[in-house]
């Protein structure tokens, strides 16, 4: 964590706002473009980034200081993109990063088209689209995936394989009709 976001942390911690403000511009893109990634939804995402900003200044006397900050805070991402989802009955994605098309360079010539990964994605369950965004667009490690979810870090390594598996499979069945 820089030595700006611990003093930031610290203010919060003591009730200031600004500070808050501060800390929420550095993370409000990123967040916003997370959660429309698991979503696909504008309005979905923007309610899911207001209410993880909520619970984060509601818990940030919880938070430990001497762990990095920002696997805490996308747990708290990801765990209202769940609850959100729950809620909701339709599941799709947009993925806006060339990061996971650069991981699946095997098919890269067969990806001519952008809407196809999206349909792809739009057809993995939950889990294996949350692993796939967290680790190619955000770029935690299996680590931290691990703390964050709260897995064990073979079933961190396994839900990846399996993800990628099932994302190549339907875009392998995609090509063939």
């Amino acid at each position: 964590m820089g030595d700006q976001e611990a003093k930031l942390i610290k203010k919060i911690k003591k009730g200031n706002q600004q500070a808050f403000k501060k800390l929420y511009d550095i993370y409000a893109d990123y967040s916003l473009r997370t959660a429309y990634a698991i979503t696909n939804n504008a309005s979905d995402a923007s309610d899911i980034v207001q209410e993880t900003f909520i619970k984060v200044f509601r818990n940030i006397d919880s938070y430990d200081s001497k762990k990095p900050f920002k696997p805490w805070f996308y747990q708290i991402l990801v765990n209202e993109s769940r609850r959100y989802m729950k809620k909701k009955t339709r599941e799709a994605v947009s993925v806006e990063s060339e990061q996971l098309l650069d991981h699946l360079n095997q098919h890269e010539t067969e990806l001519q088209d952008y809407e196809q990964l999206e349909i792809a994605m739009e057809q993995l369950d939950e889990h294996h689209r949350t692993i796939l965004v967290l680790k190619y667009i955000n770029g935690f490690s299996e680590k931290e995936l691990a703390d964050m979810l709260q897995l064990n870090i073979n079933t961190v390594k396994s839900r990846l394989y399996k993800a990628r598996q099932r994302l190549k499979a339907v875009i392998g069945g995609a090509q063939d009709e």
